[in-house]
């Protein structure tokens, strides 16, 4: 029999109530006993979701106030030395998060980066050459009780010993040849210990996530998964161990651990099903196989027919007692449910399946393979006629688009001059050494939510939210304009988020209304969805820019989101080459600029946050990635006159992977996120000398802590070390949408003060 099995569920609850939850407890509006009580009803409700729809092996500790990477720092005592001194407990757990700021103590967050290829962020463990684990095993141990009391026997799930510290990186000031595997048999005991403590409480199984197995890793890493997994598994005759990888395919990689006495490996049939076949020759007979079937990182209905032909080749050779239905990855990365959504088009509902969905897609296939067609027909069928109704209907793909495709030629990917000489031209601008710029929003405060939430319910009509939007403009620009703020931007108070904004204004996009997933901490998105050809009807933000222009004579930047990040931050359809969807999304951002140029806008930046995101697990993969994703990024963007300066934004990246691509989308200016990394970042660009010119992020945006003007010069200082003044702008390292007015007023101030002072040091 095959068993049906989850790797991952959302944690955010079917209308976000823990975000509610955990933004309370922040504000002071609930003490932490309702902070703890409120959660474990989400998590019992999860629990209880899954056990009902039939599953069989259902996880437990993949819940989270924040991120399990943390969490697992927390429990296995990697807290930085700078926190110890806080009250143990969620205080130090949410100062690692966000940082903290009251009376005496004044600390920054950990640094923070993308998880993999996704849009999930991690908070990044720091390890010392002599870190002291020590193992604080209550969560885990706790929730996998918690099931237990209601009837429900899970599946704990951990992260991976080699993960965890590949994951990491050493604190600052490091030996140089220090590198966080080297902690590896310090930190296995306790690994040891937590496995023992779990057989003990009653855990049969334990799913242990190594998503670093889909990555190129060194020969010399096989011994260390080899010692982990060898000591790992003969803690407790009756614990079975599972090793998940994702993202990715595993290949050779498979050899660090095939031979160790694991129970079971998941590989991800997803995003690579060209690695069953070489799964299958190489997998032991005392290991069984769990398929990664359903797509855990998109929304379209699975196709039964597919997967349950994949599924058949696994059982053909390894039986069905050796075989596990699962998602490709933790559900963590889609929605809750679509029965939440009332307004999405009954059509395009029918092709979509949410993580609630998902658990019954793999529960059906499982049936199916276990006791026939017969016994779940209904679904089959239903299931049949969605995904054909999918592939036929006329509103997928658009003659227009199609055509505009055919017409692309190379002078629409190269600007007209080269950068030295667009920089000349643009000293029209007549800005100051030092300029001063944010990334683009501000701050989304409750009474724009609110006026927002209005206008969806017919409470106000366009006129009057217009009219409040333009107010809310003026007194964003009037307070840049006050401070001294050298290019300035409008604010994006008529924006719900970056990627949903524009993906409101172009065909081919179709909106959930709850389609919430988790970003980082409390932090959800609405990713929109691309079902069909993408195209721009009319002008998208041209009258508010120009309106916002008009306000002031100071340079105002035309904000848009760039065709890749409009691509990696949506749910995108599956139907045809990722490249085809990002080109199309590319002319219509084109035309965006050409018509935000004409109306006299001079400078215009296209944000690309998600470009290193969607690099490739596999280097060997890299290449052709980045040639169509610059590619896009070029085509949007260089269709205007030298004078025109183009800006672009990216955050979260490990650019000395991309610097040379990054050379080649030859944006004039570049802002980026550098605060929370120790200016490590900047090494790419010194060592590439890198020719355009750069704005690396001063101050955290993600944590509501203001840095003072002390440490604003600290750091303006230290990065005049790697870059040119001549090339150096002075802003935050993102967008202010998720802060406060108060913090971001005392922060901006003391940015542009700094800025004034090395100016007037110049000119000396």
């Amino acid at each position: 029999m095959v068993i049906s099995t989850n790797l991952g569920f959302p944690r955010m609850g079917a209308n976000r109530e823990l975000k509610r939850l955990v933004e309370n407890f922040w504000s002071g509006k609930v003490d932490e006993n309702a902070l703890l009580s409120g959660s474990k009803k989400i998590r019992e409700e999860h629990w209880s979701l899954q056990n009902k729809a039939g599953l069989e092996h259902i996880p437990s500790n993949d819940f989270s106030f924040y991120d399990q990477v943390v969490d697992h720092s927390y429990a296995f005592g990697v807290i930085p030395a700078r926190y110890k001194n806080l009250h143990p407990g969620l205080e130090t757990y949410f100062a690692m998060c966000r940082g903290l700021q009251k009376a005496e103590v004044d600390v920054p967050a950990c640094e923070m980066k993308k998880w993999f290829d996704t849009n999930y962020h991690y908070i990044v463990p720091e390890f010392e050459p002599n870190q002291q684990f020590t193992l604080n095993p209550a969560k885990i141990l706790d929730e996998f009780k918690e099931a237990k009391d209601i009837g429900i026997q899970t599946r704990p799930v951990i992260l991976g010993p080699i993960s965890y510290l590949l994951l990491g990186k050493p604190i600052r000031g490091a030996p140089h040849e220090f590198e966080p595997i080297q902690l590896l048999s310090k930190l296995l005991p306790l690994y040891e210990e937590l496995l023992s403590k779990l057989a003990g409480a009653g855990a049969t199984w334990i799913q242990i996530d190594e998503p670093f197995l889909v990555t190129d890793l060194s020969s010399n890493l096989k011994k260390e998964y080899s010692s982990a997994y060898n000591a790992l598994t003969k803690v407790s005759p009756q614990l079975k161990i599972l090793i998940a990888t994702y993202f990715e395919r595993i290949g050779t990689n498979i050899d660090f651990v095939i031979n160790t006495p694991i129970s079971a490996i998941h590989i991800d049939l997803v995003r690579a099903p060209g690695q069953l076949e070489t799964i299958l020759k190489s997998i032991p007979s005392t290991v069984s196989l769990s398929l990664g079937l359903i797509n855990g990182r998109n929304i379209w209905k699975a196709n039964f027919d597919a997967a349950l032909t994949t599924a058949q080749k696994a059982i053909d050779t390894l039986g069905s007692e050796r075989v596990f239905i699962a998602p490709s990855c933790s559900l963590l990365h889609t929605p809750h449910s679509v029965q939440a959504e009332k307004k999405i088009d009954p059509e395009i509902l029918d092709w979509l399946s949410f993580a609630t969905e998902k658990i019954k897609e793999i529960v059906t296939i499982s049936k199916v393979l276990n006791d026939g067609n017969q016994s779940v027909q209904s679904e089959i069928d239903a299931n049949r006629k969605s995904v054909q109704n999918r592939k036929t209907s006329p509103r997928i793909h658009n003659a227009v688009v199609q055509e505009k495709m055919k017409t692309l030629n190379p002078d629409m990917f190269k600007r007209k001059l080269p950068f030295r000489e667009r920089q000349k031209q643009q000293q029209k601008l007549g800005l100051p050494s030092f300029p001063t710029t944010t990334v683009g929003s501000f701050p989304q405060t409750k009474e724009v939510r609110a006026v927002r939430a209005k206008l969806k319910k017919g409470e106000i009509d366009q006129a009057g939210y217009d009219d409040f939007v333009n107010k809310e403009i003026e007194k964003c620009i009037r307070f840049q304009e006050k401070i001294g703020i050298d290019v300035l931007v409008h604010g994006e108070f008529e924006r719900n988020d970056m990627v949903e904004f524009f993906g409101e204004n172009l065909e081919g996009y179709v909106f959930s209304g709850n389609g919430w997933v988790q970003s980082y901490g409390s932090r959800c998105i609405k990713p929109p969805i691309i079902f069909g050809d993408v195209f721009r009807p009319k002008p998208m933000t041209v009258d508010v820019i120009k309106y916002a222009q008009s306000l002031t004579k100071k340079p105002l930047k035309g904000m848009l989101t760039g065709p890749v990040t409009m691509l990696q931050w949506s749910f995108v359809r599956d139907d045809q080459p990722r490249k085809d969807t990002t080109f199309q999304l590319a002319l219509a951002i084109r035309e965006e600029v050409h018509d935000l140029e004409a109306a006299g806008i001079s400078v215009i930046q296209i944000d690309e946050p998600a470009i290193r995101e969607g690099l490739p697990l596999r280097k060997e993969d890299w290449n052709e990635y980045l040639n169509w994703a610059v590619d896009a990024f070029l085509l949007s963007s260089t269709g205007v006159d030298s004078s025109t300066q183009i800006h672009t934004h990216m955050c979260y990246s490990d650019f000395n992977d991309i610097i040379e691509s990054i050379q080649r989308m030859d944006a004039d200016v570049i802002t980026i996120e550098n605060s929370r990394s120790d200016l490590k970042l900047l090494n790419a660009f010194e060592k590439h000398e890198y020719t355009n010119e750069i704005g690396p992020g001063l101050y955290d945006i993600h944590s509501p802590r203001v840095p003072s003007k002390e440490e604003l010069k600290a750091r303006l200082q230290e990065i005049l070390k790697y870059i040119s003044k001549d090339l150096i702008w002075v802003n935050p390292d993102c967008g202010l949408k998720t802060r406060g007015w108060a913090e971001v007023e005392s922060a901006l101030k003391n940015m542009t003060d700094v800025a004034k002072e090395f100016r007037s040091i110049e000119a000396k």
